[in-house]
């Protein structure tokens, strides 16, 4: 006997009729047939089973008539409204609880608070409900916000930033990596990677790509695998991966076993060809090292801690500050490893350097320097040095910095250097006030005769400057046909691109309009038709990283979140944590509630 044929009724495509709510006393509600009455569906849609159903159980209806029937139809219909509208409330209910759950966990996310500060404002909302809105005290009960609660909420919205970010990653033409290590409060290794990807409408993609804890050795090798693991995992093309950009440590930038040459070498046997490049802040950090003047900061140094290390004297210093009105109200520590630190010490000392004098005055100690103008000069000159370092450092940090206007800054301040190496020579200190205002204060002194030294000094550092940044000199025609395509000499580019350019110079619309235009919405507004190599090129240079910036800001992010308080945070957590701080993405909560099988409380 054959085997009978399922009935779809799906596929019957049957439809309400409106006519049936007054002859047979039904209604429709999510797609079934039900009857006012007694709230019975009928199993398919038809006006046979709907006339059955009326005939046979509800025959005491039939004595209601024209106007009559009409009025008992609305009653029933705002009875069963009524019903439904009760349980809606309540799922509704459920469904706010949830979300505001999520809000909670969210923001303790991005403000690096510890789990279990869910419950303390848990706790401060049921305060204000019991003070402003006492009828409302049922529902914050409601959210949930337990530490195991929130912990599985930052899980939640971890996992759909993720999920977004591995959205974008096929819209992506070029994409490059900046990664960066440093150690937690347990002496874990933790390897940051971000990612960014430029899509064919020029938007730039800045997000954080994974957290790799490195539990032994740090090796490049380790590194490699590290960053192979997460860029796999997102299903990222090595072909498309056209820079990575880390500091200077051995294991990154190393020309066989470095991390870097590892993944340079992994996509050229992809087809592709990445570029490796050296954290340009770490650079100009490192180049300001060439001043040779320890001896001024070591005097300051000590004379810092001298104030700063003794309770007693901190105190009295700070007093003393305050009674006399100072500039500022303390001095501060100096620390190698912070980028502004040097200069922003040395600013504060030399302002306060009255001040500092008196008072070691009254404690019957003395700093012969204070009052040597040839140690002042020096201390002047180096205010004023790292001063103008600190305003390049500064300029060069940020977020979504192409590398062409890092690249600029740089070429701008190195001929700053030669500008004030002409002019110190000519005894000429128009740039340097502190300088300044010491030659004006000590003028019978021989202040000027010391201008030789400051010379060399400039003169090293303009040495430091020309020797370093190499990886940026050898990509320099590419970032000049990037940022001034217009002026750029068509012999000095890639062949390939040649032609495209003197077409591009040669359309006078296309000029002012890249006077007008913001450099990604030039490049955005190019026919791909006509500039198809010259909009790639656009592309893989604003995809690359000129610096780890976004690195060191997310470390401190890390030291907040896992402090020696929060030793125990698991590194999933941490990652989490970072992404969520991170992220310039919005969690789409909609989505996210809708995943959830139910909306309780507890859940």
């Amino acid at each position: 006997m054959a085997q009978q044929r399922r009935r779809k009724i799906e596929s019957e495509c049957r439809r309400f009729q409106t006519r049936w709510g007054h002859e047979y006393f039904f209604t429709e509600v999510s797609g079934k047939c039900v009857c006012l009455i007694c709230q019975q569906s009928v199993g398919v849609m038809k006006e046979y089973n709907v006339k059955r159903h009326y005939e046979t159980k509800h025959q005491s209806f039939k004595s209601y008539t024209g106007v009559e029937r009409k009025q008992k139809v609305k009653p029933l219909e705002a009875t069963l409204s009524a019903q439904q509208q009760q349980f809606f409330r309540a799922n509704k209910a459920q469904e706010n609880s949830t979300l505001a759950s999520y809000e909670v966990a969210h923001l303790i996310a991005q403000h690096g608070k510890p789990f279990t500060d869910g419950e303390f404002v848990k706790e401060c909302l049921m305060k204000v409900a019991t003070i402003i809105c006492p009828e409302k005290m049922q529902d914050f009960k409601n959210i949930s916000l337990s530490r195991n609660t929130v912990g599985r909420r930052i899980e939640d919205l971890s996992a759909n930033l993720k999920e977004q970010v591995t959205d974008k990653v096929p819209t992506f033409d070029f994409y490059s990596i900046a990664c960066d290590d440093s150690t937690d409060s347990t002496d874990t290794a933790q390897l940051l990677i971000f990612l960014r990807g430029v899509d064919s409408d020029f938007c730039i993609t800045e997000e954080l790509l994974d957290m790799k804890s490195l539990k032994s050795t740090t090796t490049g090798k380790d590194l490699f695998e590290a960053v192979s693991c997460a860029i796999e995992s997102m299903n990222l093309p090595w072909a498309k991966l056209c820079g990575i950009t880390t500091d200077g440590a051995p294991s990154m930038i190393g020309e066989r076993k470095g991390m870097a040459s590892m993944v340079c070498n992994k996509v050229r046997e992809s087809g592709g060809e990445a570029v490796k490049m050296h954290c340009i802040i770490h650079q100009e950090a490192l180049c300001a090292k060439a001043i040779q003047m320890d001896d001024v900061m070591t005097t300051v140094v000590k004379t810092i801690n001298l104030i700063r290390s003794r309770a007693l004297n901190h105190r009295e210093f700070r007093a003393f500050l305050s009674d006399i009105d100072a500039e500022y109200g303390d001095v501060i520590y100096h620390s190698n490893v912070r980028w502004l630190s040097r200069g922003s010490v040395l600013q504060r000392f030399y302002s306060l350097r009255s001040e500092i004098d008196q008072f070691l005055k009254e404690k019957n100690l003395t700093l012969d320097q204070l009052n040597d103008p040839d140690w002042l000069a020096d201390l002047a000159f180096l205010v004023d040095l790292t001063s103008h370092l600190n305003a390049l450092n500064k300029s060069l940090q940020g977020k979504d910095q192409l590398i062409s206007e890092m690249y600029a800054l740089l070429k701008s301040f190195a001929m700053k250097l030669r500008l004030f190496e002409r002019q110190i020579s000519d005894r000429n200190a128009v740039h340097f006030p502190s300088l300044s205002e010491i030659i004006s204060s000590f003028s019978d002194s021989n202040i000027l005769g010391k201008m030789d030294k400051y010379s060399i000094v400039l003169t090293s550092l303009i040495t430091e400057f020309n020797q370093r940044f190499q990886d940026f000199s050898a990509i320099d025609n590419d970032i000049k046909l990037f940022s001034t395509p217009l002026s750029v000499n068509v012999e000095e580019v890639q062949e390939n691109v040649q032609l495209e350019l003197i077409e591009l110079q040669c359309d006078d619309s296309l000029r002012s309009r890249h006077q007008l235009l913001p450099v990604p919405e030039f490049y955005k507004s190019l026919e791909t038709s006509r500039f198809p190599l010259i909009k790639r090129h656009a592309q893989r240079m604003m995809s690359l990283f000129g610096s780890t910036y976004i690195c060191e800001q997310t470390f401190s992010l890390m030291m907040l979140n896992k402090s020696p308080l929060r030793a125990s945070l698991t590194d999933n957590h941490l990652c989490d944590l970072l992404r969520i701080s991170t992220t310039r993405l919005t969690t789409d909560l909609t989505s996210l509630l809708k995943s959830k099988a139910q909306h309780h409380c507890s859940h």
